[in-house]
């Protein structure tokens, strides 16, 4: 048993080398002490990660040992340590995308996805570089294969000893590895915690064992609700949150020329800051939206929710933010219970529609649109089969002219939810890429490329709107999804950068003297809720999660959050914390007080805290 157990340990070591050495270039800044002590701060939890696996074959030797005349063949072993040694190099080489693209490791999130929308969820990883993956799962199989030859005793014996002795020896064996799999005698089990010890946070994430964090974050998502996120007494949280919304007056700057102007929401793809120049990304790859900046009223400081689409949508339809670990659009009992701006606007005398070129069926994305007053759903199916020619549905293009073809004959008022999905993977387009392609295999340009066609598709979508009746009666909002690590590259969850986006409102209805005009309060994708209703004239209290950006009184701060952390921020300071590891990991102003870091950590806390405490109140 115990040269069973060194064997995973040393697996382990060699999993953990093999993630250090494919992100190599991460590792810039940390000296070699600090990436050999990865592997001392990740003994714990490879420890505990061991032990679970010793559990089958401890049974297997205590049956064994306690039956006289019955023996437990080799085989069973072999093919048991096979098939963990199998599905650990897997989830190695999976980690490896899922790393690069969420900045964290493999969580249940990804197999949920997979199981709600497998060939979606397929695209999503196509970009990874499969050949190369497969042949280091390969490596690491033969690796491991070939160790356990000379590590692991495959043979079962019975040592001779007094049925006294055996009792004993078996308790020993059971606790030995109980206190193994609960990382010690202390009051609460072990965590990821333990692997926790540097300001790389590559190195913390190093450190914590893929299987262990996987299998305890798969536990997590089954076992009864409750919240993982209690930092302070509820009725504290809960006056903080408040106290972010107050305000002194309504104030709000009026930008339009009407109170009941068609609207349509456009949410853009993956659309990063990264690629509008005016909010300081690449120059050259979204033109035409700088074109229709200088047209619109652009909010240059709003911050996605997370980083995915599932959070998004929620985000902008009904105001209500990330639930990190959750996604509440995937719960089709709670996502019913949730305001939404189409629901608003069909109360209102509205028609409403749904526009997706893939099938809206992801993620349950048309149950919730169909309990939300939303009349008319186009997606996938309603395009003829040869316009599908992505693993997202159809291009932007046909996308954006099915809905030009659809409004000239609508009803106004009406209200429109267009979702744009070239811009994803793996970055796909029916023309000849604007960017050449890397030539050391990096996604970066295939990533402008898409953005650049899509940006073009707009272009096209606006001249040839501007020929329809509805056009000078029609507020458009353009906003993304989410934020990505591309074209730069900046994968680390937390790091704002990843969810800087675009924000604009454009169209004949917005007042001469604001075209052009620039926003720079501090906020987020749940804003638009507030924001766009107060336009309106619309009471919009049930948004409880959005503030008016065009209201002077409001405050600035954005709030996100991913897997198992947060970030919050304020005009001083941004602080992103890791639950995992309890400790801040980023702080974006160094020369911050302590007292103004501490608030924008307080701040972030009783966010998080009062988010998950109404999730599980739906």
């Amino acid at each position: 048993m115990i040269r069973f157990f060194i064997f995973w340990l040393l697996f382990f070591a060699i999993t953990r080398a093999t993630f250090e050495l494919y992100f190599s270039h991460k590792l810039k800044g940390a000296g070699i002490g600090e990436i050999l002590q990865t592997f001392f701060y990740g003994f714990r939890l490879d420890a505990s990660a061991a032990a679970y696996i010793c559990v089958i074959p401890l049974l297997g030797f205590i049956i064994n040992w306690c039956i006289p005349n019955y023996n437990i063949k080799p085989i069973w072993l072999k093919i048991y340590t096979g098939l963990i040694l199998f599905c650990i190099s897997l989830n190695t080489i999976l980690n490896f995308n899922i790393f690069r693209e969420w900045g964290t490791k493999v969580t249940f999130r990804v197999f949920s996805s997979f199981y709600h929308a497998p060939s979606e969820a397929l695209a999503s990883s196509s970009s990874s570089p499969v050949g190369k993956s497969i042949f280091i799962g390969l490596l690491l199989i033969s690796t491991g294969a070939l160790l356990s030859k000379y590590i692991i005793n495959y043979n079962f014996k019975k040592p001779t000893t007094s049925p006294g002795t055996k009792s004993i020896l078996i308790c020993l064996l059971v606790f030995a590895n109980f206190l193994l799999m609960r990382g010690g005698l202390q009051a609460e089990p072990i965590n990821q915690n333990a692997a926790y010890f540097s300001d790389h946070e590559i190195l913390n994430q190093s450190a914590m064992n893929t299987e262990w964090n996987l299998f305890n974050n798969i536990f997590e998502n089954f076992r009864k609700p409750y919240n993982p996120y209690t930092f302070m007494h509820p009725a504290d949280a809960q006056k903080l949150v408040q106290d972010m919304y107050q305000v002194k007056n309504d104030s709000t700057v009026q930008i339009l020329t009407t109170k009941r102007p068609n609207v349509v929401i456009i949410q853009i793809e993956s659309y990063t800051a990264s690629v509008i120049e005016s909010l300081g990304g690449d120059k050259g790859v979204a033109p035409n939206f700088e074109k229709f900046i200088k047209q619109g009223v652009l909010f240059n400081n709003i911050y996605s929710s997370a980083d995915r689409t599932d959070k998004g949508i929620i985000s902008i339809m009904s105001g209500f933010p990330s639930q990190a670990i959750r996604t509440v659009v995937a719960d089709t009992i709670k996502q019913r219970k949730l305001p939404a701006l189409s629901a608003v606007f069909k109360n209102a005398g509205y028609q409403t529609t749904y526009f997706y070129g893939g099938k809206s069926s992801y993620m349950d994305f048309n149950i919730f649109m169909k309990s939300h007053g939303i009349d008319k759903i186009i997606d996938e199916y309603s395009f003829d089969k040869n316009e599908v020619k992505t693993q997202w549905g159809v291009y932007d293009n046909t996308l954006l002219n099915k809905h030009l073809q659809y409004t000239a004959q609508e009803k106004q008022p009406f209200f429109s939810y267009l979702q744009t999905s070239t811009n994803h993977e793996p970055f796909i387009l029916p023309v000849k890429a604007h960017f050449p392609a890397d030539e050391d295999g990096d996604a970066s340009n295939k990533f402008r490329s898409t953005a650049y066609f899509t940006d073009s598709c707009l272009n096209a979508y606006f001249e040839q709107a501007k020929k329809q009746a509805w056009y000078k009666n029609t507020l458009f909002i353009l906003v993304a999804d989410h934020g990505h690590r591309l074209p730069h590259n900046v994968a680390e969850a937390y790091d704002p950068v990843k969810y800087h986006i675009p924000l604009l409102f454009l169209g004949d209805v917005i007042k001469p003297e604001y075209r052009g005009a620039k926003i720079s309060k501090l906020g987020g994708q749940t804003d638009i809720a507030a924001t766009l209703l107060s336009q309106l004239g619309i009471p919009h209290r049930e948004f409880e999660w959005s503030k008016d950006l065009l209201n002077p009184q409001s405050k600035d701060f954005a709030f996100f959050d991913w897997d198992n952390g947060f970030g919050f921020m304020l005009p001083q300071q941004t602080v992103s914390y890791d639950n995992s590891g309890r400790r801040i990991v980023y702080t974006s102003n160094k020369k911050a007080s302590q007292q103004t870091t501490d608030n924008a950590l307080l701040y972030g806390k009783a966010f998080l805290q009062r988010v998950f405490t109404e999730y599980m109140a739906l």
